[in-house]
């Protein structure tokens, strides 16, 4: 079974075609970029510059401070916790005394225009302090707070604050006015409420609005304007930026945050060693009391038995058990730091047992030998065992005391401040070459889009083709020219393509319609033709002047008629007067033909101007007298031809096609929609005319698959080009 297959133009994208469009609606994408230029350079002035000020910490371990004996290792931290620290770092504990120091839930804001009060705040702009303009902010003005106190009522709430001559007025939140001078304080004792302004650089009717935030608003404000980041994974080094509108408040308020947080870290640390220290020194008293009634049990037990002091034998072994019980201790010890990496079957830990055990058997031994003494020398041994166990607790805590007093004495915390807060001149944002490239982009794919939607939805016609499908036979098809263009700006007159270039492509096509025409109009009734278009712009004007030109170098007699009585054009090609008699005035019976015809540039040439624009051109041209004129043309010229208005716009050109011979619809390569020519035709069809045929115009070989992007519209109300 045979299988059908996609043409290549289904189902690939003509990217020529696509260029063309673009490039002919490279104004449209212009223009969109440079909107688009315009609204971001709008933004970057109404938007206030973000600096940035940053820092850098350090997080060390506490056991790097400084050598610490033994017996405190215990209160040195094992790594930096950044993360711990960075929650620190952004707690209300810290937030709140930057809060507290810097006065930051005191907050000034003047009145500023709409839409442009950045940009009149920041810029010297020409616009007067006048009227209601005077009390908007202008560059190089300032309010600087030195006391606010408000009820609690009054918090969040607005104070309005006007300069007048001398100091400035308040408006409370009561509605109540107060008025006060700068460096004085303003204080209502009732209210409890007190401002002081300490300077004031501002013209008489600058308008400011003062207000204190609660505390919790503060910080959660500058929390917003902070970011903290560790430099390296595991580094131990946090760099800590704050952004904002005033470069010099970012420094101020990123170094009392290092400040505060320096501080509380060290309270943090000595906080830990005070702890301690108020645990030894409570067991102190006790431990001195518990030597003291051991001493005083053994010189009452010697007083008792007139025991002097122990023999020799007793010393021997009350010494040998101390050091056996010393031992044992740093045994068990080691004991359990061993447990944690070998089982009991490892050679280590069994040695270590071992050792436990035979330093055991020995003391069992020892404590037998001092149970065989006699009584009063063992009572003395016990006595003395007490006695220098409560001395060697007593003494450990005394050292234990006076280590800790060197280690909160000595505390700097395990922070480090790197480096004080620095901020760049530049601001971050808003970045205009990133704005200005970014609007620029958007801009021009903005137009773009636009160009290629408009040729999406407004195709015209293509070629010859599209035009005989609808059965209209195409008598030639006029290469576009921009010389057709051109005209005077200095008279406003149009320049005749026929005559300015006689060697160009359009003028011979114009030759080789009048060739058509002649074959065409053989069974007219009628030497009169009728040129009209669907829609402005299609150049119906262009067409018939030059097919006029054309035909009387020929040598034949030719008349020229401007049939739009609402907007004629023509005069603009031969230079006459626009009020001067012509068609109007001749179907109105005020003046003849011969007396309102115009000498063409050539010779055969006639001109006849629209005249004055009468109220009712139809009705006009429904008059007996419009037969009579076509029968006197008839008379005088081989041909004449009327230059209608376009079709779809009024009902002139059907009112025409009736008297005249033979009647030619004007189509714009790439402008004219199809649907346009089918509502032509429906529109003389509708009137029981007919279209002889049509010309092709503007048609440009190389964007033949072009879309131009021109608009269209079915009203009459066309622009100032000839059409």
């Amino acid at each position: 079974m045979a299988q059908t297959q996609n043409s290549p133009d289904e189902d690939t994208i003509d990217l020529l075609q696509l260029f063309f469009a673009i490039w002919n609606g490279k104004f449209i994408v212009a223009g969109f970029a440079v909107l688009a230029l315009m609204i971001g350079a709008f933004y970057i002035a109404s938007t206030p510059p973000t600096y940035q000020a940053d820092a850098l910490l350090q997080l060390e371990e506490r056991s790097g401070q400084m050598a610490l004996p033994e017996a405190l290792q215990g209160f040195a931290d094992s790594a930096p916790q950044s993360a711990t620290e960075i929650e620190v770092l952004r707690s209300r504990m810290v937030l709140g005394r930057v809060v507290a120091d810097l006065n930051l839930d005191w907050r000034v804001s003047p009145a500023k225009a709409p839409l442009i009060g950045e940009a009149l705040s920041r810029y010297a702009l020409p616009i007067p302090s006048i009227g209601p303009l005077r009390a908007y902010a202008r560059p190089h003005e300032s309010l600087s707070l030195g006391l606010l106190s408000v009820p609690p009522q009054w918090i969040n709430r607005e104070i309005a604050l006007t300069v007048t001559e001398g100091g400035y007025t308040l408006t409370l939140p009561d509605g109540h006015e107060v008025s006060g001078v700068v460096n004085e304080i303003t204080a209502i004792e009732a209210e409890s409420f007190a401002i002081n302004i300490t300077e004031l650089d501002a013209p008489v009717g600058r308008e400011y609005s003062v207000v204190q935030t609660d505390e919790l608003r503060a910080i959660n404000g500058i929390r917003l304007q902070i970011s903290i980041s560790e430099r390296g994974r595991g580094s131990g080094i946090l760099q800590v930026r704050f952004s904002g509108t005033n470069r010099a408040q970012n420094v101020r308020v990123l170094n009392a945050l290092m400040q505060n947080y320096v501080q509380q870290n060290i309270a943090r640390s000595a906080a830990e060693a005070q702890s301690s220290l108020d645990f030894v020194n409570a067991q102190l008293p006790q431990a001195e009391a518990n030597l003291r009634e051991a001493e005083a049990a053994l010189n009452v037990y010697r007083q008792q038995q007139v025991a002097i002091d122990l023999t020799f034998e007793t010393q021997n072994i009350l010494t040998q058990i101390n050091t056996i019980e010393a031992e044992l201790a740093e045994l068990l010890r080691q004991e359990a730091e061993v447990s944690q990496r070998y089982t009991p079957s490892h050679p280590v830990y069994r040695q270590l047992l071992e050792d436990r055990q035979r330093l055991e058997d020995r003391l069992a031994g020892l404590r037998s030998e001092a149970g065989e003494l006699p009584e009063t020398q063992r009572e003395i041994l016990n006595f003395t065992r007490n006695v220098e166990l409560t001395q060697r607790i007593y003494t450990e805590l005394l050292t234990r005391q006076q280590e800790i007093e060197v280690l909160r004495a000595s505390t700097v915390g395990n922070v480090r401040i790197l480096d004080t807060a620095a901020a760049g001149r530049n601001p971050i944002a808003p970045r205009k070459p990133l704005v200005l490239a970014l609007s620029l982009v958007l801009g021009v794919m903005l137009g773009i889009g636009v160009v290629l939607l408009r040729n999406w939805m407004r195709k015209g016609i293509k070629s010859a083709a599209d035009i005989e499908s609808f059965g209209l036979p195409v008598f030639a098809t006029i290469n576009y020219s921009s010389k057709g263009d051109t005209n005077d700006k200095r008279t406003g007159k149009h320049d005749i393509l026929a005559i300015s270039d006689p060697t160009d492509l359009s003028v011979e096509a114009f030759r080789s319609l009048r060739t058509s025409l002649h074959f065409g109009m053989l069974d007219a009734d009628s030497q009169t033709l009728a040129i009209t278009s669907p829609h402005p712009g299609a150049g119906k004007s262009f067409t018939a002047v030059n097919l006029a030109v054309t035909l009387a170098q020929a040598g034949q007699r030719i008349c020229i008629i401007d049939a739009d009585l609402r907007r004629g054009y023509l005069r603009r090609y031969f230079g006459s007067e626009r009020n001067g008699p012509g068609l109007a005035d001749v179907l109105a019976g005020d003046a003849d033909l011969e007396s309102c015809l115009i000498q063409g540039p050539v010779p055969d040439l006639y001109f006849l101007p629209t005249g004055k624009y009468p109220p009712n051109p139809s009705e006009l041209l429904m008059r007996r007298e419009f037969n009579d004129l076509i029968e006197k043309l008839d008379e005088h010229f081989d041909l004449s031809i009327f230059d209608c208005p376009p079709v779809l716009a009024v009902t002139d050109p059907v009112i025409i096609s009736r008297a005249v011979g033979t009647t030619i619809l004007v189509a714009r390569h790439n402008l004219t929609p199809p649907g346009e020519i089918d509502a032509s035709i429906k529109a003389f069809d509708a009137a029981r005319c007919k279209l002889n045929g049509a010309i092709l115009n503007g048609y440009d070989p190389k964007q033949a698959n072009a879309a131009d992007g021109y608009g269209y519209g079915y009203r009459y109300h066309y622009t100032q080009r000839d059409d």
